[in-house]
């Protein structure tokens, strides 16, 4: 029995194959360099026709139908096709027939009991010659028994049995194979259903519950390539046949959404061809290695403001965005088919438009969108107001997308439209849950055509985790935690503070406006801006919410580039942040807003020291606003009020008065200044308890307020401190957030660094805090010692990003200090990297503000002369940036492209 794949019609006489099989079967055993050059010239030949234009499907079905007969032809060469009792078949990816560059060839070699031990020393060879010739093989002998076995206990077994296909073997044995793996035996359609749909979720929640990652599986990811495979196996086990088309004529696909899948499926395995011909291996992973690659190959180009790789990407993921609408649709109608008793059938009315049925909330009749076009909207509150409802039946979910096209300008400009979408907004619960569905299903974007425009749109950077929507989405999620009390703990701050605002709503808003201009060009918060403002005026709010609204979207990265880019220690930063916000209602809208924004852009930026940062500004702030800006404080005041705090700090600790002005007296103004109460406490209780004789003096605190592990130094001041207390902390692996550097009249430092772990956490572990201290003491008893650079590797995305390195000096407004800012490519050891060409240029450094957004990190360093001096010369200026310029172009690029056909 043999149940070859024909050779599609386009591929036939480029591949000649009738002439491959003459040489294949010339020799007996079969001859290794022979099947290398036919796997070699199917290679070559694919990707040609691929390069060409070549229908995608012809092109996998194609190197199946080649692959079969070289199996059955080496089968045949080691004569295992005349043994009556043993069979060969394809079966997973291979078995359905579809087979891209770098696939496994999975097989099955099936017997009926037992094997002669003559068979089996040949079957080995079989398979040790398919490994020689170069096939990434997947295979398992088995008889009758451990199939019925093994697939009985084991649902990936049972679905890798269900797309078996003959090879060579008798009829009989593949006969009885079926029949024992059957819904009858085992798996029957509703435990199949059940498994997969189990199996389905714990992947998707495996690769991050969303597909719209920097890095997606085209394969495993939400909507991609598997959650059409999982249509496939379950209309196979309920159907009785894999033809997706079958799902047409039971009613569960219209023509249009069969046309939808295909197309979906034909793109992503277009993609998937290039990407295993580009890595030359199996690989299903869109990694930046060959985004920009893969952008070429597929016909993308650059575009003002929209890159080549930004434009294939929005198309992969607007892709997956519909194959998920349609796995989800097909797996409620499912759903409702398999699981649901039929004669369970109760009807709960709603309202004249809609009725729950069996839990599910449908429309009562065909018509009603078409009648009533506002219930578009409609069936999403209701959702909200109904928490007991498990979702909209799949004949609903149909008929929402079928007519999406009602909503145009008309449906926007309807009241009632109006009035439901705000509606939404304002229900105390549902509002993430019910805007993901409006956006799975297209309704938001049809909405709002603003959105449309980034709906599956993502920025070619490190930053940006997710793509535009996906992330606007995220933002509003975390705005709606803060509502709710069981996420109490897990920022307080920001749940205390949420519920003192008067309408959560605007802020929501905000949030879906934020970034909604992102690519095309010009200022995004300016735009969005402008269109939040018109949104909120046309759905009935206030002028003064409206300018809100409009204001937060303006000035959403305010705080976020205040905290993390400026000395916020600095009563003129506060002022002028504090001017630009103007009121504490704005202020606590904004913070909120920021929070949210940060925690949505990428898991991992979200830390304690961001954190602290926040709060540390938002706190100086409300002072300064309660305060009055006409009424800052002076320099005297804030100086008084910090010692006055640290002194009862201090005392309490039994360090009098008379010790702690001894050693403030040679600590000048802008110590008090720059550190809080608590850290001056601690540090003018170390100073006084040590010896002159153990200096350099190194203190370690784990966690502190700031939301990091504090490093405090103090010692004689030197030219090379800064560069050696940076290298040293580099090869510890710490990541330095925050530096300050502070020279006595004496001629001492007092120097605090704040770091983290690579993790973006603060260090726990006491035996970490004596590495430090230890290594720390050895590096600065021995100042005059150059320090080495940093030799560490640059991780694998890195690479792939050019980042130009920017060099800007700028007078400091109030001190004797040159702003120095530096934009360049991150990578480990940067900061040591700088430190040392400073030192080498003679520069002192007083201060550092470190921030990395993905590959690129803008830190900001206040400078002087080494006589402390400001650095205003324009040829040494010139000079400096020169050098450091040389030291840090790393000109990333991606790796030369694997040779191909093409």
């Amino acid at each position: 029995m043999s149940a070859l794949r024909p050779l599609p019609e386009s591929i036939q006489q480029r591949l000649d194959w009738e002439s491959q099989e003459q040489r294949l079967r010339a020799h007996s055993p079969p001859d290794k360099q022979t099947y290398v050059d036919a796997l070699n010239h199917v290679r070559l030949t694919l990707e040609t026709a691929f390069a060409e234009g070549c229908d995608v499907t012809d092109l996998v079905q194609a190197r199946a139908a080649t692959m079969d007969r070289l199996l059955i032809s080496a089968w045949a060469g080691m004569a295992l096709d005349q043994e009556e009792t043993l069979g060969l078949a394809a079966v997973g990816g291979y078995g359905r027939g579809d087979l891209h560059p770098g696939s496994d060839v999975d097989i099955l070699i099936l017997f009926q009991n037992g094997i002669s031990p003559g068979i089996e020393e040949r079957l080995g060879a079989f398979v040790t010659f398919l490994w020689d010739i170069g096939l990434e093989l997947g295979h398992s002998v088995r008889n009758l028994e451990d199939c019925s076995r093994e697939a009985a206990a084991d649902i990936t077994v049972a679905t890798n049995l269900l797309e078996s296909r003959p090879l060579t073997g008798p009829e009989s044995l593949f006969s009885e194979l079926e029949s024992r793996i059957s819904p009858e035996r085992m798996w029957n359609s509703r435990a199949f259903f059940c498994a997969k749909l189990d199996e389905q979720e714990a992947r998707h929640q495996r690769f991050g519950e969303t597909a719209y990652r920097l890095e997606p599986n085209l394969k495993e990811s939400p909507g991609g390539l598997r959650d059409i495979q999982m249509i496939g196996w379950v209309t196979q086990r309920h159907f009785g046949s894999s033809a997706l088309a079958e799902l047409v004529a039971h009613g569960f696909l219209t023509q249009a959404e069969y046309h939808d899948l295909m197309d979906g499926q034909a793109f992503l395995w277009r993609v998937r061809f290039a990407l295993h011909m580009l890595s030359g291996r199996k690989e299903d992973r869109l990694l930046f290695d060959y985004q920009r690659r893969l952008a070429n190959l597929l016909g993308f180009s650059d575009h003002d403001h929209n890159l080549a790789v930004e434009q294939f990407m929005q198309q992969y993921f607007r892709t997956v965005m519909e194959l998920e609408r349609l796995n989800e649709m097909l797996l409620q109608h499912f759903s409702e088919a398999i699981l649901l008793d039929e004669t369970d059938d109760d009807i709960v009315p709603i309202n004249r438009r809609f009725q729950a049925r069996r839990g599910f909330l449908e429309i009562t009749h065909p018509r009603v969108f078409r009648q009533y076009p506002p219930a578009l909207l409609e069936v999403f509150l209701l959702l909200q107001q109904h928490p007991d409802l498990k979702g909209i039946r799949a004949s609903t979910i149909r008929e929402i997308r079928c007519h999406r096209g009602l909503i145009d300008d008309n449906f926007r400009q309807d009241l009632a439209c109006r009035s439901l979408f705000m509606e939404i907004l304002r229900q105390p619960h549902g509002v993430t849950e019910q805007l993901r569905r409006m956006n799975r299903y297209g309704v938001l974007a049809a909405y709002l055509p603003a959105f449309a425009l980034i709906v599956g749109r993502m920025q070619y950077d490190l930053f940006h985790v997710f793509t535009v929507d996906e992330h606007t989405l995220a933002v509003i999620r975390n705005l709606r935690r803060f509502a709710s009390s069981e996420h109490d703990e897990e920022l307080p701050e920001c749940s205390r503070l949420f519920r003192r605002i008067p309408k959560p709503e605007l802020l929501y808003l905000a949030g879906l406006f934020h970034d909604i201009a992102k690519g095309r060009g010009g200022d995004h918060s300016e735009l969005g801006a402008e269109e939040a403002r018109e949104f909120c005026l046309r759905h009935g709010l206030a002028l003064y919410d409206a300018n809100l609204v409009g204001w937060l979207v303006r000035a959403h990265l305010l705080m976020s580039l205040t905290a993390q880019r400026r000395d916020i220690s600095d009563p003129d930063v506060i002022m002028e942040f504090a001017s630009q916000v103007g009121n504490t209602m704005r202020l606590n809208y904004l913070y909120l807003l920021t929070v949210a924004d940060i925690r949505g852009t990428n898991p991992k930026l979200w830390n304690s020291w961001k954190n602290s940062l926040l709060n540390n500004l938002y706190a100086s702030t409300q002072r300064m606003l309660r305060r009055g800006l006409d009424n800052p404080p002076d320099q005297d005041e804030l100086v008084g009020e910090v010692q006055t705090h640290a002194l009862e700090l201090l005392k309490s600790r039994g360090v009098d008065e008379e010790h702690c002005f001894a050693i403030w007296n040679d600590f000048d103004v802008d110590y008090f200044l720059r550190h809080s109460a608590d850290e001056i406490a601690w540090h003018t209780r170390a100073i006084h308890e040590v010896d002159e004789e153990d200096l350099p003096l190194v203190q370690v605190r784990q966690e502190t307020a700031r939301g990091s592990t504090e490093i405090f130094l103090y010692t004689e001041d030197h030219p090379h401190l800064f560069a050696l207390t940076s290298t040293a902390l580099t090869q510890l692996g710490l990541d330095i957030v925050d530096a300050r550097i502070i020279t006595t009249s004496s001629h001492r430092t007092l120097d605090t660094f704040l770091v983290l772990e690579d993790t973006g956490q603060p260090i726990d572990n006491p035996f970490r805090v004596q590495e430090i201290g230890r290594l720390l003491k050895e590096r600065l008893k021995e100042p005059d010692r150059r320090p080495n650079m940093v030799r560490r590797s640059t991780p694998r995305q890195l690479k792939h990003f050019d980042v130009p390195t920017e060099v800007s000096f700028a007078p400091h407004t109030h001190h004797l200090r040159t702003v120095l800012k530096i934009s360049t490519a991150d990578r480990p050891g940067l900061l040591s990297r700088i430190g040392i060409i400073l030192t080498d240029c003679q520069v002192k450094v007083h201060n550092a503000k470190i921030a990395t957004a993905g590959e690129q990190a803008d830190d900001v360093f206040y400078i002087s002369n080494l006589d402390d001096t400001p650095i205003s010369d324009p040829e040494r200026q010139a000079l400096i940036a020169s050098r450091l310029r040389e030291a840090l172009e790393i000109g990333a690029t991606d790796p030369p492209p694997r040779e191909l056909a093409v």
